[in-house]
């Protein structure tokens, strides 16, 4: 992936989060708040982190445990699927925040040593930003559910929080177009 693709990439998707809560209806809002317990966002985001994360696996080398790829696909596989049935609660919030940590990879990837553009950095922070956040989600994820009634809780923090998301990946899509 090239910094100009993934720039662009993270830019339209802030673009797009920004938007849909600047936009601030009575959809997104009750879309938000059934989100951390939606078992079909359970499905699409963990069952997804869950194929990607066992597509890396497969591909080990020997440098990397690969010789026992076969026997960690199969106990990762097993995992993935018992939480669906041993931890449903919250299971969408550890999803986003494993496809969070899974996609921040390549996009790190395409700034790493392009030291004389250093416009990168816009990209490189929110990446960073959102890994923390990943971080912390994965292991506490009712704090999203408290970040949603936070959001929510005071009419126009949504729209001026998404307004920011909005301007920044404004900012991304226009620096992406100076690489």
């Amino acid at each position: 992936m090239t910094l100009f693709l993934s720039t662009l990439l993270v830019g339209l998707f802030l673009l797009v989060l920004g938007g849909a809560l600047a936009a601030d209806t009575s959809l997104v809002r009750s879309s938000l708040k059934s989100f951390p317990r939606s078992a079909p966002a359970a499905y699409v985001l963990f069952g997804g982190a869950a194929l990607w994360f066992l597509t890396r696996v497969s591909v080990l080398s020997e440098a990397d445990f690969g010789q026992y790829r076969n026997q960690l696909l199969i106990g990762f596989a097993l995992v993935a699927v018992l939480s669906f049935f041993c931890v449903a609660e919250f299971l969408a919030v550890r999803g986003l925040a494993s496809l969070i940590l899974l996609a921040a990879g390549p996009l790190l990837a395409s700034a790493y040593g392009e030291y004389a553009i250093p416009t990168r950095l816009f990209m490189v922070s929110i990446i960073y930003v959102a890994l923390t956040a990943a971080l912390v989600l994965g292991a506490q994820p009712y704090r999203l559910r408290d970040a949603i009634d936070w959001l929510q809780r005071v009419p126009g923090r949504a729209r001026w929080c998404g307004a920011t998301l909005a301007g920044y990946g404004l900012l991304l899509v226009g620096v992406a177009f100076t690489y």
